[in-house]
């Protein structure tokens, strides 16, 4: 994103790129072209503390052989996300935050609840114009404790607001800590 081109060469990467909100950028890689889509997102952003909000935060839409795949990042529920589903979607997969929201009178701006995620992925889907739900893969919780809520809570209560949106669960995809899924296997 915007404003962090110097923070990432200086960590010693040479090919760098900033994208502003909506802005693609493609690479060819041997495996075919990848096309990068930086989308909006909703947090402060630091590396430092005498930084704060001078950088860009985001999310990606990403593009690779003919698969779709939606990173929110960490992100707040916020009222672009059908924009996002309808300008690089739709999506075959949607990585979505569901941690670090307790307590809500603090973290609600920077960090969605589960069922705010559900909601989000289904305003994705919606912009996108389809009728397809992506595979979602609950993220942004159970690594370390940064806030009020239980560690184990955020998957339940992604899963029993998934349910309660009547999705399919199949297409609900809670990975375990180390845990890897492959395209083509997100369904499965």
């Amino acid at each position: 994103p915007l404003g962090l081109a110097q923070t990432v060469r200086g960590l010693g990467a040479r090919d760098v790129r900033e994208l502003d909100w909506w802005a693609r950028g493609t690479l060819s890689l041997p495996a075919g072209t990848l096309e990068v889509g930086c989308t909006p997102a909703q947090h402060f952003s630091a590396r430092a503390t005498w930084d704060r909000n001078r950088s860009l935060w985001c999310g990606y839409g990403v593009t690779a052989n003919g698969h779709r795949v939606f990173f929110a990042g960490d992100t707040g529920h916020h009222p672009e996300f059908a924009r996002i589903g309808k300008r690089f979607g739709p999506f075959d997969l949607a990585l979505m935050p569901v941690g670090a929201y307790e307590p809500r009178w603090f973290m609600r701006v920077v960090h969605m609840t589960p069922e705010e995620a559900v909601q989000a992925l289904d305003e994705l889907r919606q912009g996108s114009g389809t009728p397809v739900v992506p595979t979602m893969v609950p993220i942004h919780w159970g690594t370390f404790k940064l806030t009020d809520e239980p560690m184990d809570e955020p998957p339940r209560r992604t899963e029993a607001a998934w349910r309660a949106a009547g999705l399919p669960i199949e297409r609900l995809r809670t990975l375990r800590h180390g845990e890897t899924l492959a395209m083509g296997d997100e369904s499965a």
